[in-house]
Parts: C-alpha cells; sequence; structure tokens
C-alpha cells in the first residue's frame, strides 16, 4: 500500500498529473506552518544555537536523494587536503537514538542509520548523529579538535545557525512541479535558492546551458564518477570497473533515485538488471536469490547494511563526486574563509 502512494505521488510531482490539483488545499497548510515554523526562529521566540566553529549546511528543497551525502563526504576530504579538521553532522535516517552519537566503525547501521556510517568509512572524520542538530553540533564541540561542522540535509532545521548554506539540486528531476509537499516534492519554495550561498547541480557531465536555478554566490556543477569496485565480504578485493562488462551484472540500489546509479553504471559501458529498492531499505539476504551468480553492484550506501550475509557476488561501487577545478576551488576557499574569519583553538 505505501509503495503504491509513493509511486503515485511520484507521477504528480515529476509527470505533472492532475492529482496536483487535488492536494494544493493540503500543500497550502503545509506552506503555512513552514511560514510560522521559520518567522518564530527568525523572531527569536524559538531559540538559535550557534556553534562555536562554522557551520554549512548542504542540503536540498525536494524529498528524495539529490546527491548531497556525496558531497558532503568530498568537502569533507577537499578540507582535510587544506590541512583543516572537518566534522560531519547528520540526522541518520530512520534511527531510534535520541542523544547525540558518535559513529565508530563498529557502529550497526540499523541504529544509526546507513548514511552515516557511510560518511565515516568514506572520510575517516568524526561523525555525529542526532535527531537534535543543536545538540549534535554541541556534542561535536565537546569532542574539540574540529575546525568546521558540515551538516548533511538540515536545510530546514533552523535551531541550528549556520554559516554557509548549499542547495543540491538533481537536474533530472529538478524541482519537479515545483508545489509545496503533499502537491509537489519540496519542502520549501522555489524562492528559498534566492537565499543559499551556492546551488550545485548534480547532472551527467552532459549539461552546458545556464541553468534556472542559482544562489546568491552561483551555480556550480558536479557529476558522481565510479571508482574501482570492492568485495563487500572481503574489502581487500578489488576489481576495475572495466572488468565487469564481460557479461550483465545486477545492479541493487535502494537510494532516493535508483535511476541515478543505474545510469551511472551503463555509462562506465555495464550491462545492467536493475533491481530499484525504497530509500533506506534494509536488506536481508533473501533479497539477492536472483537465480544466478551473476556479480551484484551497489552503492557504498547500501553496502554497510549488507555486510552480515555478503558473499564473493557482492560488491560495493564507491562512487566520488567530480566537481570543476574551478568550482572545486571557489567552493574550498569559501569554505576556508569561514574557518579564518573565526579561528578557534581547540585540543
Amino acid at each position: 500500500m505505501a509503495s503504491t502512494i509513493a509511486h503515485w505521488l511520484e507521477g504528480v510531482w515529476y509527470r505533472d498529473r492532475i492529482g496536483a490539483a487535488l492536494l494544493a488545499p493540503l500543500a497550502s497548510l503545509f506552506a503555512a506552518g513552514t511560514a510560522l515554523r521559520r518567522a518564530l526562529f527568525r523572531s527569536g521566540l524559538r531559540r538559535v544555537y550557534r556553534a562555536h566553529v562554522p557551520v554549512v549546511v548542504i542540503g536540498n528543497l525536494s524529498v528524495g536523494g539529490t546527491g548531497k551525502s556525496p558531497l558532503v563526504a568530498t568537502l569533507a576530504l577537499m578540507l582535510q587536503r587544506r590541512d583543516l579538521r572537518p566534522a560531519i553532522l547528520t540526522r541518520g535516517y530512520g534511527t531510534t537514538i535520541e542523544a547525540p552519537t558518535l559513529v565508530t566503525p563498529q557502529s550497526d547501521p540499523s541504529l544509526i542509520g546507513d548514511e552515516p556510517l557511510m560518511l565515516f568509512l568514506a572520510t575517516r572524520v568524526p561523525v555525529m548523529v542526532s535527531p537534535d542538530r543543536a545538540a549534535g553540533a554541541r556534542a561535536l564541540e565537546m569532542q574539540g579538535g574540529i575546525d568546521l561542522i558540515l551538516c548533511d540535509d538540515g536545510l530546514q532545521h533552523y535551531a541550528l545557525a549556520r554559516d554557509l548554506e548549499v542547495v543540491v539540486i538533481d537536474a533530472a528531476r529538478g524541482l519537479g512541479n515545483g508545489r509545496l509537499l503533499p502537491a509537489g516534492p519540496l519542502r520549501e519554495a522555489p524562492s528559498r535558492l534566492e537565499s543559499v550561498d551556492w546551488v550545485v547541480i548534480h547532472d551527467t557531465g552532459s549539461t552546458t546551458a545556464e541553468t534556472p536555478w542559482r544562489g546568491r554566490s552561483g551555480t556550480l556543477h558536479m557529476q558522481l564518477v565510479p571508482e574501482a569496485p570492492r568485495g563487500i565480504a572481503d574489502p581487500r578485493q578489488w576489481r576495475s570497473i572495466e572488468g565487469f562488462r564481460n557479461s550483465p551484472v545486477h545492479a541493487v540500489a535502494g537510494i532516493g533515485h535508483p535511476a541515478r546509479f543505474f545510469e551511472m553504471l551503463r555509462a562506465a559501458g555495464l550491462e545492467v538488471i536493475e533491481h530499484p529498492f525504497a530509500d533506506h531499505y534494509v536488506f536481508t539476504a533473501a533479497d539477492f536469490v536472483f537465480g544466478d551468480d551473476r556479480p551484484i553492484l551497489m552503492t557504498a550506501k547500501d553496502a554497510v547494511k549488507c555486510r552480515p550475509f555478503a558473499d564473493a557476488r557482492f560488491w560495493e561501487v564507491p562512487a566520488v563526486v567530480r566537481l570543476a577545478p574551478d568550482a572545486a576551488r571557489h567552493l574550498a576557499e569559501a569554505l576556508e574563509k569561514l574557518v579564518e574569519a573565526r579561528p578557534i583553538t581547540q585540543g
């Protein structure tokens, strides 16, 4: 039932079905609630916490995957190369924890969420999971030894003050029909882009025309590029992506927009048998009974949940964000300036 409703809503949001008009009254209520909540924080009636180190929010306007978590990981690695000490703050989708919790290599993704563990393994920087963003920022400060907090998602969580906002938009799906939930996929109106610092367009690399979405500092473009797949049962095993071109492979994706993962593999020359799942899907071994021994390729986000039952068929395909050199430099310099403007000496 839930999947049927989700499929219907996708049609309403991205294929302009008449259902949007039917849901418009509910969207008006959502808009009123969102505006009131933001006004309460702006007026000071609800408390806003400002961290002692700069906070950078990487979020989106629409529900579903846009590629923001890989961008967070890339920014963390970029800052490390510049001798800065970033930390990551994330909500942890589906988590039942309440107190801020630091991710470790032994963390259970069923408890803390799949994306937090993926981010930690990809970057090895401190990753804090906290439904309360302000409490999570305080916990990271108490840990010490950080220069900047990268907040994965949280654009609409105004209880935590931010020094810079980055919004990621999937070029293929854009802002859908441009309507607010539930009539459309948006959490905030498109006009919100006028107040963010950067808009990052996640595309295939073929986009050359100017996009209609811009932040105050402009628009950047990013692509996700596959790295060499590694064994999930045995991470010491690596194969080139080209090594999977000789026969069809099973491609599994439980992310916000599975088609993007399948398209990335096809662009690398692979023949793909698609197996899309819902975002944050909890896999079991029974989901991989395909009746053959073909390789199973999946995202890093899905791989962290399949370790307990993975066998030699299972391969993780790490994906890295590719930004144009000038774009990467502009963004890195903007983050560096935030740290320089508010130097903090911590342990």
